[in-house]
């Protein structure tokens, strides 16, 4: 098991990843007042583990997906809260993916002006992303995340264990964002290029929890609040990703953002930022992962959704993160009729 700091200016934080991480968390939480949040689907598959290790703990159970990310679900977890009478020496932990981490962390940092929280991340998505960082958020009105706050957990612990259950669509999910990483980060792209064989195994995905871990803290420890720029290399194929996902739904979060990734690098490469060479090796990891790039119905209207995501300026440009090299990237800020005819053109035709 390693541990890992994320050194923020608002609130330092350790990330336990590895086996015996869930085991660590069980010894960090024995005697504290603790309101354990989780949904159905994870509480489920590990009542006993929940009653053997967190015994003490108030569970509070919601159900489970992104369309119960919402004001309804949050309010009904503040007034768990209450119910159970915590204060402000209470601690919250969030047992779930990324869904359960988001709204955790805002009733979290909601109740009472804020209580001590911690993440224990059951999906690759928030073991390698989603729970590190201090961001937390729902959906409303149609809009991903965009009522939220920057409020770090005090402990992360990523456990392999949960991963066993994951069903592959879970798993496509998390490996889009590890892709993702890899087109910010040299050295995991090409560990992630050698074992691209067993991307689907348990052994590379706890060998690469860590690494992209360590990456996002560099990176968190120099933009916490995304203000100085910086931190907006993780949103590499969220704009488009985001965009899709909201005008289509049914697939994954981790696959969208792999979708978003495809049509990025297309414009990329038509605007000269990228070659095809690095195009190719970004490329055949996407399609490792889920395959050829789906045709969108629609695509125009469904574009335009980009212009709600929280990076834009609101002059009607779309802002992309796009890759330039191995471990080089840049953003890209496109006009939004510009932004709509590539989609258009690319829909369908990616390699």
């Amino acid at each position: 098991m390693q541990k890992i700091g994320v050194n923020t200016a608002s609130r330092p934080s350790s990330v336990f990843c590895g086996g015996g991480a869930a085991e660590e968390a069980a010894r960090f939480l024995a005697g504290k007042d603790v309101f354990l949040l989780t949904d159905n689907n994870v509480y489920s598959l590990y009542k006993e583990l929940i009653e053997e290790k967190f015994g003490g703990a108030r569970v509070f159970a919601v159900p489970a997906g992104e369309r119960h990310k919402n004001r309804h679900t949050l309010f009904q977890i503040l007034d768990g809260m209450l119910e159970a009478k915590l204060n402000r020496n209470s601690w919250l932990a969030a047992l779930g993916g990324g869904v359960i981490g988001d709204m955790g962390g805002l009733a979290a940092a909601l109740y009472m002006r804020g209580i001590r929280a911690v993440q224990i991340p059951t999906t690759l998505l928030a073991q390698v992303d989603s729970s590190v960082g201090g961001k937390t958020a729902i959906d409303y009105r149609g809009v991903k995340n965009v009522i939220g706050a920057f409020y770090q957990p005090e402990y992360v612990f990523c456990d392999p264990l949960f991963l066993r259950t994951l069903p592959r669509r879970e798993l496509r999910c998390g490996l889009g964002e590890i892709v993702k990483t890899c087109a910010l980060d040299q050295a995991i792209l090409e560990k992630t290029e050698a074992m691209a064989g067993r991307l689907f195994g348990l052994a590379f995905q706890e060998e690469i929890t860590a690494d992209c871990v360590r990456f996002k803290a560099r990176i968190v420890e120099e933009d916490e609040c995304e203000r100085s720029g910086r931190r907006k290399c993780l949103n590499m194929g969220h704009t488009t990703g985001h965009a899709l996902e909201l005008s289509y739904g049914r697939r994954s979060h981790g696959e969208y953002v792999l979708i978003g990734m495809a049509f990025e690098i297309a414009i990329a490469l038509e605007e000269g930022i990228l070659s095809a060479e690095y195009a190719a090796r970004l490329r055949a990891l996407i399609g490792k992962v889920i395959g050829k790039t789906p045709r969108f119905a629609g695509i125009e209207e469904a574009a335009l959704a980009a212009l709600y995501d929280k990076k834009n300026s609101g002059k009607g440009e779309i802002s992309l993160i796009v890759p330039e090299a191995p471990g080089r990237y840049r953003e890209l800020v496109l006009p939004i009729e510009k932004y709509v005819r590539y989609l258009s053109r690319f829909n369908g035709g990616i390699a």
